[in-house]
């Protein structure tokens, strides 16, 4: 069966592009180098496939130097990057119920992140699951999402949280020193899963940032903001569904149905709500893949074909005529150099 595509969303990517660039990294150029392109930033509703960002924390690590990339910075709490679901968590009375509205609303910042509540000695375990898709998780990932969870925990009850206990799941590295700076606490690695461990007593703590009065508007927007995420989210998963299936033709409906987790019906039934046919979302995909692969000067133009699933260059060429007017080679042309020094310059801003 195919997998399921999972995404997050652009308020957690620029915390993750601010980190890059702090560790002196060139974040445009990292992002491009695993298939994505940080100009989508601006896009508050840009949903970024789980597997690239799995990928730019391999590639962030071993560019830098640093295993401990995804600790770095532990002093910034970094609120905005769970976007609405944070403002929900941040006005809620105490931290227990913080974290369990986060629990509610943590979807709309990644629906390949899990967190739960589970219990343990002398309190409860924060447990954060990552869904990978077909990467496989690197620490920093882990690492990156549990000190960004416990520091907003900090910054909200304003005082030091120190935790019982931090699990984490992957081996222990060679020094664990950045990890006794970041938690404080007992730590236990080759763990059952990653998270750590809030005493009863910090959990009914009150948060600074409690504000009752905006807690139904801060869960009216979130619930709005599920809502759209389900109708328009379909579209976003299934174009990330037919770009992979494409270098094999043309993909089937029941297929790509079948990667988003839906039946047939219900796929084609959202994307009617939207407005959308199958059809037109592969022509589509197939369009917007065409502009990316024809700034890459690096790709043949049969190379370009096979990825887009045509069996034939003069599907391809007819295609590119009916998108942009121009054959594929002379809408490479028109692009040239400098448009891309136009997109790098923009990028670096």
């Amino acid at each position: 069966m195919a997998q399921q595509i999972r995404s997050t969303s652009s308020a957690w990517m620029r915390g993750v592009a601010s980190t890059l660039t702090e560790q002196g990294l060139d974040a445009a150029a990292l992002f491009a180098e695993v298939g994505l392109s940080i100009a989508d930033l601006e896009d508050c509703d840009h949903r970024w496939p789980t597997e690239a960002l799995s990928r730019l924390w391999v590639l962030a690590a071993e560019r830098s130097g640093n295993p401990d990339i995804g600790l770095v910075n532990v002093a910034a709490p970094r609120p905005h990057n769970y976007g609405v679901a944070g403002y929900a968590m941040m006005s809620s009375p105490d931290l227990q119920t913080g974290l369990m509205r986060l629990i509610r609303y943590m979807c709309l910042v990644s629906d390949a992140v899990t967190i739960t509540l589970e219990d343990g000695q002398g309190g409860r375990w924060v447990r954060a699951d990552v869904y990978g898709g077909e990467c496989p998780i690197p620490r920093q990932r882990y690492d990156y999402g549990i000190i960004n969870l416990l520091n907003l925990c900090r910054w909200m009850l304003d005082r030091p949280l120190t935790p019982l206990a931090a699990r984490f799941s992957h081996s222990v590295p060679l020094s664990i020193a950045a990890y006794n700076r970041a938690f404080q606490s007992p730590l236990e690695f080759d763990a059952p899963f990653n998270g750590f461990l809030v005493s009863h007593e910090d959990l009914a703590c009150k948060l600074t940032t409690a504000a009752p009065e905006l807690m139904p508007i801060h869960d009216r927007i979130a619930d709005e903001a599920l809502e759209r995420l389900v109708k328009t989210d379909t579209a976003h998963r299934a174009r990330a569904a037919i770009a992979k299936l494409l270098p094999d033709g043309s993909p089937l409906r029941s297929s790509i149905a079948a990667a988003l987790g839906l039946s047939d019906r219900t796929f084609q039934r959202r994307l009617a709500e939207e407005g959308l046919s199958f059809s037109d979302l592969v022509d589509d995909t197939r369009r917007e893949l065409a502009q990316r692969h024809l700034a890459d000067q690096r790709l043949s133009l049969t190379d370009i074909g096979y990825l887009l699933g045509y069996a034939d260059q003069s599907t391809f060429f007819r295609a590119s005529n009916r998108w942009f007017g121009e054959s594929p080679g002379e809408y490479r042309a028109r692009i040239g150099n400098g448009h891309l020094r136009e997109i790098e310059a923009a990028h670096d801003k």
